[in-house]
């Protein structure tokens, strides 16, 4: 039996494919190319996605309202023209030229001066819904022929494609709409642009349609949500073909300027580390730790409501002044001018440093931007101001009533960005009463190099202040508790007086020292009064010693007064016997004489 052949000329039947003999399957190892970025130039954004968005792809953008969709996509082309030298175009489907144009003027971006410069095009498609018609000849190859000749007229490189929901909202052929969706990201991949194209959120969908997320190779979703009143957008590169990427969530805004991220994985541990000291502005703080602060390093001041925080942060900021370099000082609950008067009373002149213009307040309620807003302002302020120092006061009011984790995540960042600086930071933080230590309220204590904590010493019906380096990393720093005391010149840190029971301070201390003072006066008196009777003592045996020596010699001359007594007493007798033997012509008178002659008798 032959094999059938196929109706249709040219074409083998079933049969005959299998009959015809296939070689071997050769496998060969493929190289894997690199996969080419385009940097979209906002901040951050590049970071997360490794370098930027796939170049010659379309990456899909999608979202609520108001979160910063189109904002992304104008960025993109006026990056690209401005500063990669990628001209671009920009087809809306909801907005015209000019509402788009005056749109984005207040974040700082010139639309009209692109494109009057040739180097960007806005395009306006206005699609009603009564003109679309669900049938199989529905196709798009209008708007790319539209679209293909606003590409060649000024050799774009960049397209954005804002909002292509708006083309199917008549059709309701997922088949259709998938179809179309797949011709409109290989029309762009075969021109060669890096295309971005947005698309509204559907319920349960990353898009309307539920189909966009599949046909793309790159796709961000951006979050617009309120938590307690406090509104926060969110960026998440859901996926990227052929390319490592950021997966998290990550805290992005938008000001003057545009859109920023502010991925906190993205930032390196390659900060310097200055061995050079600066000073706290307190001496015996200063000699505690080995000279001061480490330049560039993060401080932690902690304390409960009323130990003083505020007044040694202040003392830093002062000494930072009179060292000549600039100082921020970013408030959350008191106005500069509070500030300013209450430091008067400690003896620190504020606003002579403000008027000398290296004092900087940054004061806002914390309740007034969310974490992100206010992380984005304070490092805004910080680059424009360029200080040597900063001071967060308090950090327990950062993001106002944002969580704990959240919070922590900003200060890291924060934390990060002063450090490559070599910005030296003082953070106050609060501590509730009735916890430990060891926690604050922002739960920042693990990355700062040092911590400072301020303590209330309660006894005999005081609460008096205490000051101790909890640690400082690099320093063979004190640890010894000193009492802390606030005059009216300035901040004094005193030894620590320990008495029977322990740490005194306050008029505890003052009694204990009046004590304290009356017993060594006693003793003085007592070592005074056994002075005075041993030197009576040693007074009184040095006389019998004067006496007895006295005595002795006497008895020693009369002694020597009988010896020669005695001694004259015989040679008396010894010459009288001499005399008495020649008198009467003894035999040994010649001897006699002749002894008398050499001296008389031996």
């Amino acid at each position: 039996m032959k094999p059938a052949r196929s109706s249709r000329p040219g074409v083998k039947s079933a049969a005959a494919i299998r009959a015809i003999p296939h070689p071997a399957p050769r496998f060969t190892r493929l190289r894997a190319a690199a996969l080419r970025k385009t940097p979209t130039g906002i901040r951050g954004l590049d970071e997360i996605m490794d370098g930027g968005l796939p170049t010659g792809r379309a990456t899909l953008c999608c979202g609520g309202p108001g979160c910063g969709k189109t904002l992304l996509g104008v960025e993109f082309l006026v990056n690209g023209a401005t500063r990669y030298d990628e001209p671009g175009v920009f087809l809306a489907f909801e907005e015209s030229e000019v509402e788009l144009a005056q749109n984005v003027a207040a974040l700082g971006f010139n639309l009209r001066k692109l494109v009057a410069g040739g180097r960007l095009v806005i395009d306006h498609v206005r699609i009603e819904r009564s003109e679309i018609e669900e049938a199989g000849a529905y196709n798009l190859d209008g708007l790319f022929i539209r679209l293909g000749e606003a590409i060649d007229r000024i050799g774009a490189r960049r397209v954005v494609l804002d909002t292509i929901d708006v083309l199917f909202d008549g059709l309701r052929d997922a088949s259709i709409v998938r179809a179309e969706l797949r011709r409109v990201f290989q029309w762009l991949k075969q021109k060669g642009v890096t295309a971005i194209v947005t698309a509204e959120r559907g319920e349960n969908t990353l898009t309307r349609h539920g189909l966009e997320e599949y046909v793309s190779d790159c796709v961000i979703a951006l979050d617009h949500r309120v938590t307690e009143q406090l509104t926060t957008r969110r960026l998440r590169v859901v996926k990227y073909r052929g390319s490592v990427h950021g997966t998290n969530e990550y805290p992005f805004l938008i000001d003057r300027g545009g859109l920023s991220v502010w991925p906190i994985t993205s930032l390196k541990l390659e900060h310097s580390a200055p061995e050079d000291r600066v000073s706290s502005g307190i001496r015996p703080l200063d000699a505690m730790l080995e000279g001061g602060f480490h330049r560039g390093g993060s401080v932690l001041l902690a304390g409960t409501a009323g130990t003083g925080k505020t007044s040694v942060a202040a003392t830093f900021a002062a000494a930072a002044c009179r060292r000549g370099e600039r100082c921020l000082y970013c408030a959350f609950e008191e106005s500069p001018e509070q500030i300013i008067r209450n430091m008067r009373s400690i003896g620190l002149d504020l606003r002579r440093w403000v008027r000398a213009g290296r004092l900087r307040f940054h004061a806002v309620r914390p309740t007034y931007y969310g974490l992100e807003m206010h992380l984005a302002r304070t490092i805004a302020t910080v680059e424009e101001f360029a200080p040597a120092a900063v001071v967060l006061d308090p950090v327990s009011s950062f993001g106002g009533s944002s969580n704990v984790t959240e919070r922590r995540n900003a200060l890291i960042r924060l934390v990060d960005v002063l450090k490559r600086r070599n910005v030296t930071s003082l953070m106050v933080d609060l501590t509730v009463g009735g916890e430990t230590l060891e926690r604050t309220t922002a739960d920042v204590s693990s990355i700062v190099d040092t911590w400072i904590v301020l303590r209330d010493l309660e006894s005999q019906g005081e609460r008096n202040r205490g000051l101790h380096v909890l640690k400082s990393r690099g320093t063979a720093h004190s640890n010894q508790i000193r009492e802390f005391v606030i005059t009216s010149r300035g901040i004094e840190l005193r030894e620590v007086y320990l008495g029977p029971g322990g740490i005194l301070t306050g008029s505890a201390r003052l009694a204990q020292e009046a004590r304290d003072a009356a017993e060594r006066k006693l003793r003085a008196e007592e070592r005074d009064r056994e002075r005075r009777s041993l030197a009576q003592k040693r007074e009184i045996l040095h006389r019998e010693a004067t006496a007895l020596q006295l005595e002795l010699a006497n008895v020693e001359a009369d002694i020597n007064r009988r010896r020669n007594e005695t001694q004259l007493r015989q040679f008396q007798e010894a010459r009288d016997r001499a005399d008495l033997a020649l008198s009467r012509h003894a035999t040994g008178s010649r001897a006699t004489t002749r002894q008398r002659e050499h001296g008389g008798v031996q």
